[in-house]
């Protein structure tokens, strides 16, 4: 199993034990994600002290007020590097609007440059801006990952360009009724999992912060509704993010 977005950068306690206890648990890579320039260097460092981690770099929306021309040539220099696998996570975010929306709307153009310069996959966050996230990505001819998906009526034009559609633990919660019916909707070649920790740990952990090793528990719940398999659903997972991401 793979988990496809995570923040290892974020989580207490050593890497190397929360890494150790996801290869226990059956997640042999993990995609760690950073949100500004010293984030993006942990992740490198990070993918570079273990074998199974790789990097997503990118630069947050919430982080669209401080981003510098500067920071975003940064970004694009360190995907060169060999296990820097996908640009983001980039988008917008109009539900907490930490940064002004014309300067999150200038840095996710600047970040969907650098994803079609690099020929890197975009991971996209989006939230209460499906319409305006839309229209940003028109123009953009590269993989899109939407990440934490949680916006059920963005499916079926995301469905349309052919979109990769990644769960993470929200999918178990009780009352996610509408993500679980969306995941029954996603082609088997377009589905995706991850846990997004620290955050989100899914409802069998809920209460303690989450990480890698608790993706199984959304994989269980996507099975569940898609009425698949488990260990099929695994592997499907697997061969997407390898498709995906170039792995």
């Amino acid at each position: 199993m793979i988990d496809t977005h995570t923040h290892l950068d974020a989580l207490e306690g050593d890497p190397a034990d929360v890494v150790a206890r996801a290869r226990d648990a059956g997640v042999t890579r993990i995609l760690t994600v950073g949100t500004d320039v010293g984030g993006c260097r942990r992740a490198l460092e990070l993918a570079e002290q273990h074998d199974e981690v790789y990097a997503i770099l990118g630069i947050h929306p919430h982080g669209a007020n401080d981003a510098t021309d500067d920071d975003v040539a940064e970004v694009r220099s360190l995907l060169a590097h060999p296990k820097a696998v996908a640009a983001g996570e980039m988008g917008l975010d109009w539900f907490r609007d930490y940064a002004p929306r014309d300067k999150q709307l200038h840095l996710f153009a600047a970040m969907l440059d650098v994803a079609t310069e690099t020929g890197k996959p975009a991971v996209i966050h989006t939230r209460a801006a499906d319409d305006d996230t839309l229209a940003a990505l028109a123009g953009f001819d590269g993989a899109v990952v939407l990440h934490c998906f949680s916006s059920p009526h963005l499916l079926e034009p995301a469905l349309e360009r052919g979109w990769y559609i990644s769960f993470a633990g929200n999918a178990t919660f009780p009352k996610a009724v509408d993500l679980r019916l969306a995941a029954r909707e996603v082609p088997a070649n377009l589905i995706l999992a991850e846990t997004d920790a620290p955050y989100l740990a899914p409802q069998a952990m809920r209460g303690r912060p989450n990480e890698p090793a608790y993706v199984m528990h959304t994989l269980a719940s996507l099975a569940e509704a898609r009425k698949e398999d488990p260990k099929e659903l695994e592997q499907q997972i697997d061969r997407n993010a390898s498709a995906c991401f170039g792995l």
